[in-house]
């Protein structure tokens, strides 16, 4: 069931999503060679508590971290760790969010690792314009099929994949709710989109083909042809005045 939310809800929304994309702002500052991920997890687990708000990945579903930090071919959930240098030309994907008075904030970027190849940042600049194309398309009496075929569009003329085994959500006092909001899809199909519904669009793009793969752990999903990936996400709220990003610092 798709949750709409009150104006006080988006307001207590709007201070949970601020206080998400503060500690990616954070996190992603810290990418470079010779850091670990484990180090990069601790900072943005510091700053979510110094604000009174809750890592809302740490413990979901057993998750064991603050922050999934996923490199090159790792798609999305990697696990933060000690012993996992970032190297140069690494191209570092960080999903975060946290939980204050309730209400969850959620969102995600993909950070180079000093110098990068040319054909690592065309993806990262790709999935990251197909992340604004999907929210320019969020407006009310749409459809989220349309998010989903803008992103879709985007990205596959340029020559990229789009993962389809995971998508977008809806926030809110739940961190993933109805609806799914798939990185693809077809203009005119699917939920119909009304003032006060909140979700996280979040493209997930692969440079080679679209299939990919969970490793041992539970967690980790690579590509299955090991080419790189790149990973972006906003929590927005759809509104009369068109779709509003919430997870802005």
């Amino acid at each position: 069931m798709v949750v709409v939310k009150t104006k006080r809800e988006i307001e207590l929304m709007r201070e949970a999503c601020r206080i998400s994309a503060a500690a990616l702002k954070l996190a992603g500052e810290a990418v470079r060679p010779g850091v670990t991920t484990g180090e990069i997890d601790k900072i943005a687990y510091d700053y979510i508590i110094s604000q009174g708000a809750q890592p809302n990945f740490l413990h979901y579903n057993g998750y064991p971290a603050t922050a999934c930090i996923s490199i090159n071919d790792e798609v999305i959930h990697g696990i933060p760790s000690r012993d996992r240098v970032i190297r140069e030309g690494d191209l570092v994907s960080i999903d975060l969010g946290a939980k204050k008075d309730g209400y969850n904030g959620d969102n995600a970027a993909t950070f180079a690792a000093g110098a990068i190849s040319d054909e690592a940042k065309r993806l990262n600049d790709t999935t990251r314009e197909s992340l604004y194309e999907g929210i320019k398309a969020a407006v009310v009496g749409g459809r989220i099929g349309d998010i989903g075929a803008a992103v879709q569009e985007y990205c596959e003329a340029r020559g990229y994949s789009v993962v389809r085994e995971f998508t977008g959500h809806g926030v809110g006092t739940a961190l993933h709710e109805d609806p799914a909001v798939p990185n693809y899809g077809t203009r005119g199909r699917g939920v119909r989109l009304v003032p006060g519904m909140t979700i996280a669009i979040e493209p997930m793009i692969n440079l080679g083909r679209a299939g990919v793969k969970t490793l041992s752990d539970g967690w980790t999903v690579k590509t299955m042809d090991g080419k790189l990936s790149a990973h972006w996400e906003h929590t927005i709220v759809i509104t009369n005045d068109g779709p509003q990003i919430l997870t802005v610092v």
